[in-house]
């Protein structure tokens, strides 16, 4: 069963009728396809009308949808071999940013990523996808084995926010956050970031300073949550809508700003609601990106990815 977002409660009274329908019929000799048919089509037509209209703060509802394709789902759709290399040698394993050696299309990769987790006990696991220090020191320890044997690196960012306890701070929370920045920044082998998601702050960041950074079409990725900007101006969580209106965190928004490279297209209603067709759509975009980019020496894709991110700096 699909779960309705606040802003699709027309769709999900049009679906209830179709399942009271074909509920009614299961008992009876009455034939409902006509009818189911028909709402079918409503259904469809409503899901264009809404989501061909949202609003930025809608676009971060369905980014946060429960359903939303995580990370594992990327991992076992379109990649293969994958072998998970954990801990960054410092301190201990952290489950909210998962990454290893594996293959696309054949070919080895470095395949690093935010998991958020499906129910309570995995959430908890992974840490609601907020990563600790030493997740970051791992995803860099990780980009600097790909340089050394010369893999593309693949990221997958759909992460509120890197954990903000103090345990974090005690062990350098910034300091993790930056060298993951500068590591991105470093590395001779392409990367291609992509926001599946939420892209929240540095915790984003620090796995998207690539060539290309892409975003699925409603993703959002923004330097504070939307309830966290209107907490700062307005004193006011009840302001999420503003805040996400002013901060222009929709994918549209941010690559007509020259901020992203790219928009992937989602099925109609979210990749939620068609896992496989978002995945395959993801897929072709990153063979697209790589073979544009894996011609490049290493001198070339550092000085593309330093270009890149000074341009967004003077734009400012």
């Amino acid at each position: 069963m699909v779960k309705f977002l606040e802003f699709e409660k027309p769709i999900a009274a049009l679906q209830e009728q179709i399942e009271e329908l074909e509920a009614g019929a299961r008992d009876g000799p009455v034939d409902v396809r006509q009818e189911v048919k028909r709402l079918r089509k409503k259904v469809d037509a409503e899901l264009r009308s809404v989501y061909a209209n949202l609003s930025p703060w809608q676009k971060a509802m369905v980014a946060r949808h429960p359903d939303r394709p995580h990370f594992s789902d990327i991992l076992g759709a379109l990649f293969t071999d994958f072998e998970p290399l954990a801990g960054d040698r410092y301190f201990a394993e952290d489950a909210a940013i998962q990454g290893g050696m594996a293959r696309f299309d054949g070919k080895p990769v470095m395949v690093i990523g935010h998991e958020k987790g499906r129910d309570t006990e995995s959430r908890l696991k992974h840490n609601f996808g907020m990563g600790k220090p030493e997740g970051y020191r791992k995803a860099v320890r990780l980009m600097e084995m790909a340089d050394r044997f010369g893999f593309p690196v693949l990221t997958f960012v759909d992460t509120a926010g890197a954990f903000p306890g103090i345990e974090a701070e005690e062990r350098g929370a910034a300091e993790a956050l930056a060298r993951g920045t500068a590591a991105c920044l470093r590395l001779g082998v392409p990367m291609i970031a992509t926001i599946t998601g939420e892209g929240g702050s540095g915790g984003a960041l620090a796995l998207a300073a690539a060539n290309r950074v892409l975003m699925l079409e409603h993703s959002f990725y923004a330097v504070i949550s939307p309830e966290g900007c209107a907490s700062i101006l307005w004193r006011s969580g009840d302001r999420a809508q503003d805040a996400a209106q002013a901060m222009r965190i929709s994918a549209q928004d941010l690559k007509s700003l020259g901020l992203v490279d790219g928009v992937i297209g989602e099925p109609l209603g979210g990749a939620h609601r068609d896992p496989a067709a978002a995945m395959e759509a993801i897929g072709a975009q990153l063979r697209k990106e790589l073979k544009s980019l894996e011609p490049k020496s290493a001198e070339e894709l550092r000085r593309l990815r330093r270009e890149k991110f000074l341009a967004m700096e003077r734009a400012a």
